[in-house]
C-alpha cells in the first residue's frame, strides 16, 4: 500500500498529540490504611474515601482531597459547630451587655445606688408576700378554731366552713411557694449585680467616680476576660496545647470533648462544679481567637459561683497563663 508523505505526517502528529495528552493526564497519590502508596492516573472505587493528591506533569502537588469522614465524625462536625456558633453569641452577648453598663451608669457610686434601688424593690415584693402569708395564716387559725368548736359541740361544720378551710390551706401553699422563689430571685439579683460592679470597674479601670467610658472600651477589654489573639496559625497551635492544661488545671468536671477546634470538660452536677471549654472562633478580621467559657450548675449557689472572685480570677488568668507558656517555649 502506498502512504503519501502528507498521511506520514498527520500520522505522526497525531501520535505527538496522543503522547503529550497521556503525560499531561492528571496523576494520583494516595496510601492507605495500611501504610501503602499508590500512584494511579485512577482512584478504584474501593480507594475514594483516602486522603490523595493531585500531582502535575512535574510531580508536584496541585491539589488535596481530605479523607472521607465517618457519620460519627460528620455527627461531631455538626455539635461542634453549634458549641462554636453558641461561644460566639456568649461573646456577642458579653460585648451588648458592656456597652449597656457603660451607657447606662456616669459611676460605680450611681451604678450601686441604682443597683441597691432594684433590690430593695424584689425585697419589698416579697414583704408583701410574708404579710399575706400571716393574713392567710390567722384566717386559717380561725377558720380551724371554728371547726373545732364545732366538733366540740358535736355538730358538724358547714360545708362552706370547710371548704374556705381547703382554699386557704391552698393560698397558705402558693403564698409560700411564690415567697421561695422571690427569695431566689433576690439571691440572683445580687450575684448578678455583683458581677456587673466588678465587670464595671474592669471596663473603666476605677473603684470610685470615674469619667464615663466610650463604649468601644468593652470589646478592647474582652480578651482579658477568656479571649487570646493569635498572632499567627503556628502560635495558635501551641496556646492550644497549652490551653487544654489550663482546663486540666482548673475544670472540677471531668473531660468531655478534646478535638482540634473545642476542648471541653462536662457539665456541671454539683453547685460547686466548674465547667470549663475553650474554642478556636474567627475574630472577624481574618486571624484566631481561643475563647474561654466557665459554666456553673443551674442554681442560686452555682450563679454565685459563677460571679465569684474565684471565677474571675480564672478568667483573668487565661491569656496570661498562655502568654507566659509562650515565652517560655
Amino acid at each position: 500500500m502506498r502512504i503519501s508523505t502528507a498521511s506520514l505526517c498527520l500520522i505522526g502528529l497525531i501520535c505527538l498529540f496522543s503522547s503529550q495528552a497521556a503525560l499531561a493526564k492528571k496523576m494520583y497519590r494516595w496510601v492507605d490504611e495500611h501504610g501503602n502508596m499508590f500512584f494511579s492516573d485512577q482512584v478504584p472505587p474501593e480507594h475514594v474515601g483516602y486522603r490523595r493528591e493531585s500531582l502535575n506533569e512535574k510531580g508536584r502537588v496541585v491539589e488535596v482531597t481530605p479523607q472521607a469522614r465517618t457519620k460519627e465524625q460528620l455527627e461531631q462536625d455538626r455539635q461542634l459547630k453549634a458549641l462554636r456558633k453558641a461561644q460566639e453569641q456568649i461573646i456577642a452577648k458579653q460585648q451588648s451587655h458592656d456597652q449597656v453598663l457603660l451607657s447606662t451608669f456616669r459611676n460605680i457610686d450611681d451604678m450601686r445606688t441604682m443597683l441597691e434601688n432594684n433590690i430593695k424593690t424584689l425585697e419589698i415584693q416579697k414583704s408583701v408576700l410574708q404579710s399575706n402569708l400571716k393574713r392567710f395564716e390567722s384566717q386559717l387559725a380561725a377558720q380551724q378554731k371554728q371547726a373545732a368548736a364545732d366538733e366540740r359541740n358535736g355538730k358538724r361544720s358547714p360545708k362552706a366552713l370547710l371548704e374556705r378551710i381547703k382554699s386557704t390551706e391552698g393560698q397558705i401553699q402558693l403564698t409560700q411557694t411564690e415567697i421561695g422563689k422571690q427569695s431566689e430571685k433576690i439571691l440572683q439579683a445580687k450575684a448578678a449585680n455583683a458581677a456587673d460592679i466588678e465587670r464595671y470597674k474592669f471596663l473603666t479601670q476605677s473603684d470610685s467616680d470615674a469619667p464615663t467610658a466610650k463604649a468601644e472600651t468593652a470589646q478592647n477589654k474582652m480578651p482579658e476576660l477568656g479571649l487570646f489573639n493569635c498572632d499567627s496559625e503556628a502560635q495558635c497551635a501551641k496556646a492550644w496545647t497549652i490551653a487544654r492544661s489550663f482546663i486540666n488545671t482548673h475544670a472540677s468536671t471531668g473531660a468531655d470533648i478534646d478535638t482540634d477546634k473545642l476542648i471541653m470538660s462536662k457539665a456541671p452536677a454539683k453547685d460547686s462544679d466548674l465547667s470549663l471549654s475553650i474554642s478556636r472562633i474567627g475574630d472577624g478580621n481574618g486571624r484566631q481567637q481561643l475563647f474561654l467559657d466557665i459554666r456553673c450548675r443551674e442554681s442560686s449557689l452555682g450563679a454565685e459561683l459563677c460571679a465569684s472572685q474565684k471565677v474571675r480570677d480564672i478568667r483573668s488568668a487565661f491569656r496570661p497563663y498562655i502568654e507566659a507558656a509562650l515565652a517560655s517555649d
